[in-house]
């Protein structure tokens, strides 16, 4: 029996899910994070820069190159591992070396990345981190005190994560240096790949978080043109009850407002979607971690329920108003064309009055003319019929005048019955 055909790209698919591992850590390491993004059409680009990209930085520590189509990379670069994966919209680099380093934080870690490679970029950096993991003290006093000299107190946001594996922290702030702290201390029982997913889901926290800000920072940009045009939009339709308006005129100003609302539409169509998306994958992160409150202190999902969440708000309400004033425009632009089709039967229906009184006047006139036609007939009936009877007139006696007058009467009189059958037959 021959073996059932597989699908062309059934192993490409089911590799897919497993291309991506995870990395292996242990306390103390460290890492470096850092996400590129393009300024335009950064979902459109050309995927090829950013591979040449990883390979100029492969090629620095004298390490093995990727796959020419490849979209994740995972291997050691001297004395680092580095993780390169390839998103919709951006690269992320995430560098680790197995000590904890001496200086806590040390911006002198971000040089891992060459500086004639960072100004080589195909992009800029849309956050970056300098991620700390030690072993977790067994007193929590000490994290505290830890996190009390590396955070900013009011902003930070610390959780035991995954039913005490570790406890993470982090204060979402950009320190001198231009990058992001994040803290994870891991309790000894905890395995290298649980601690691996913990600091992927972190960064991952930040990348995303980071990409979603874009949308807020987009509506902030529109607010202005979206208020302009809203108040165009009100004005028009508060002239649509005045009388004195001429529908047609406020028609077409309507019909420009809705084109510039579609045009916005269209520009900002996917910046929204991606914003939720991107939404929607920091509160998943978040969730996976299955954080615990530590030592009373807010965690990852208050945080982002006060700080981040508000504009998120403000992304999906712009999104919202956008499509509402869409809807506004059309149905203005609705009711507008039926006033103005009512004013056009208005204006035919004026002029088939006017048509009929046209014809009406056409017709007395026709029956005017019928009667002048009928004396014109019959003139030159009677002067025919008048010589055709003169013979017979001249032997009984009867004079041409008395001949006339005896034939004039009937032949009008056939005349005009003549004409009003044609006139019947004609109708």
């Amino acid at each position: 029996m021959a073996p059932i055909k597989d699908y062309p790209q059934r192993y490409a698919l089911t590799g897919e899910l497993h291309a991506r591992p995870f990395p292996s850590l242990k306390a103390p390491s460290r890492a470096v994070f850092l996400a590129i993004k393009q300024p335009h059409d950064a979902a459109s680009r050309d995927r090829s820069a950013d591979l040449a990209h990883l390979a100029a930085l492969l090629d620095h520590y004298g390490a093995p190159r990727p796959d020419p189509s490849a979209t994740h990379y995972y291997g050691e670069m001297g004395k680092y591992w580095l993780k390169w994966e390839q998103h919709t919209e951006q690269v992320t680099y995430t560098v680790f070396r197995k000590d904890a380093g001496e200086r806590p934080f040390d911006p002198a870690e971000f040089d891992v990345f060459p500086d004639y490679w960072l100004n080589d970029a195909p992009g800029g950096r849309i956050t970056s981190v300098l991620l700390r993991l030690l072993p977790r003290p067994k007193d929590d006093a000490e994290i505290a005190d830890l996190l009390t000299e590396w955070f900013v107190p009011e902003s930070l946001a610390v959780a035991s994560v995954l039913e005490g594996a570790a406890v993470v922290a982090s204060d979402f702030r950009i320190d001198s240096a231009g990058h992001l702290r994040m803290a994870v201390f891991a309790d000894e029982a905890t395995g290298a790949r649980r601690t691996g997913r913990i600091v992927q889901r972190l960064t991952e926290v930040e990348m995303y978080k980071s990409a979603s800000m874009l949308g807020f920072s987009m509506v902030r940009e529109m607010s202005g043109q979206l208020n302009a045009l809203d108040a165009k939009l009100t004005d028009l339709m508060a002239q649509m009850r005045g009388p004195a308006a001429k529908a047609e005129d406020t028609l077409h100003a309507l019909l420009d407002i809705s084109v510039e609302l579609e045009t916005l539409a269209v520009k900002t169509a996917f910046r929204f979607g991606a914003t939720g998306a991107y939404q929607a994958i920091v509160s998943q992160r978040i969730a996976a971690l299955r954080e615990e409150r530590f030592m009373s202190r807010q965690g990852f999902a208050e945080f982002m329920m006060r700080r981040y969440e508000p504009a998120m708000r403000t992304v999906q309400s712009t999104e919202n108003r956008l499509q509402s004033m869409s809807a506004r425009a059309i149905r203005a632009s609705e009711l507008l064309r039926t006033r103005v089709d009512v004013e056009r039967s208005a204006q035919n229906q004026d002029i088939l009055a006017s048509m009929d009184k046209r014809a009406d006047l056409q017709l007395r006139l026709q029956k005017t003319v019928e009667g002048l036609s009928v004396v014109a007939i019959s003139y030159y009936a009677v002067s025919l019929v008048g010589y055709l009877l003169y013979p017979v007139a001249e032997a009984g006696g009867i004079s041409k005048g008395m001949l006339l007058a005896v034939v004039t009467l009937p032949v009008v009189g056939a005349v005009w019955m003549m004409v009003r059958r044609l006139r019947k037959h004609m109708e």
